[in-house]
């Protein structure tokens, strides 16, 4: 059954993160200052957000003349946590289908009622129900995104923008690959060197987004009581990540922002990192023809073999500027002869393990 991981996930309670509009407000305006036609014409797909609760919903509902959407669909999954909880979306129903909290999608094709402004609350979102181009029905199966109805809506759609389980985070986005879609999706740090989502990074065909505002996310939860990794701060009810980014295949100015480096020397001098400063010169592996940068504003912009960076680097990647040529692995198995893509299994220096990393050049130097 398509919903036995999703719901396994689910129970763990440690997958249900739901994100802030200012957040999203946030991210999506860097890719309409790169370009503002990004999403015109465009149908966008939330596949893992209540069509009432979800602030991802909400955004694109609200924002959908302004930025000239062709057509908004979302769903969300049989049990979702907080489907159904502020008020119910079908009034007509017996009591006992509304507390099942049965999956359902909403599909918004004109709004005319409704700021553009920004601005937003539930009785806007309610009103949108009014008009009869938009259509709210019940799915026939579980709601999960693999199940049959979902992959169709997927499908049918240009863009999907969601913040999907993080423990399904690699077959989502190989649901969103496999169908040649752009996306927009929040995923963990650390899935940057998972085997099915660095070959993408590498080959320039995703990167991250603009990120969270000073590297901290802040996400509503449900469940208190376990929240993974994060911080949980129960006056806001919000729990706090740093490990936390956005994913995406939709251009934005940032990326192509070069970093402005110091040359080897200097930054042997002057930096503010000890694990740097006062050395005679960085750091080589034992077992890969590569120097250890420990921090990305330590790279040197006078060193032309390669470098082993954090995957924290990518937040300030520039293509034009740097090669990714390999990384170290994640999980310390599945990979031929402990190789991947220029890479090794596991970086040592006097032995000792070193977390992992992406291995960089500049573009166009020599390896």
């Amino acid at each position: 059954m398509a919903n036995k991981n999703l719901s396994k996930a689910k129970s763990s309670k440690n997958d249900e993160f739901y994100t802030q509009m200012d957040d999203i407000f946030r991210e999506v305006d860097a890719y309409l200052e790169f370009d503002p036609d990004v999403f015109r014409g465009k149908k966008v797909l939330c596949p893992c957000d209540d069509p009432y609760e979800s602030n991802f919903f909400k955004y694109f509902a609200l924002r959908f003349n302004g930025l000239g959407l062709k057509k908004l669909i979302a769903t969300c999954y049989v049990g979702s946590p907080i489907a159904n909880t502020q008020l119910s979306l079908f009034d007509d129903e017996p009591v006992e289908n509304k507390t099942t909290k049965n999956p359902h999608k909403i599909e918004i094709e004109e709004i005319t009622d409704t700021r553009d402004d920004g601005s937003y609350d539930l009785l806007n979102i309610q009103s949108l129900l009014k008009n009869k181009k938009n259509v709210l029905t019940r799915l026939k199966g579980d709601g999960d995104f693999r199940s049959e109805e979902v992959t169709k809506l997927r499908n049918e759609a240009d863009i999907i923008v969601t913040n999907p389980p993080f423990s399904l985070f690699r077959e989502f986005l190989a649901w969103i690959v496999e169908a040649n879609k752009q996306f927009l999706v929040i995923g963990n740090m650390n899935a940057i060197t998972y085997k099915e989502v660095f070959p993408l990074i590498k080959d320039n065909k995703m990167w991250l987004g603009k990120g969270f505002e000073s590297g901290n996310a802040y996400f509503y939860t449900p469940f208190a009581e376990s929240y993974a990794d994060g911080v949980y701060n129960p006056e806001t009810g919000l729990v706090k990540f740093r490990n936390c980014c956005w994913f995406t295949n939709l251009d934005h100015g940032r990326r192509h922002q070069p970093l402005s480096l110091m040359n080897a020397a200097d930054n042997l001098r002057y930096s503010k990192h000890k694990e740097v400063r006062g050395k005679a010169a960085y750091d080589k592996y034992d077992n890969y023809d590569a120097i250890e940068v420990p921090y990305t504003d330590a790279i040197p912009s006078d060193y032309v073999g390669v470098m082993g960076v954090p995957i924290s680097f990518l937040e300030k990647y520039c293509p034009e500027q740097f090669e990714i040529i390999g990384a170290t692995e994640s999980e310390g198995k599945g990979f031929s002869n402990g190789l991947w893509s220029g890479g090794i299994a596991q970086a040592t220096i006097s032995g000792e393990r070193i977390y992992k990393r992406l291995f960089i050049k500049y573009r166009g130097a020599e390896q």
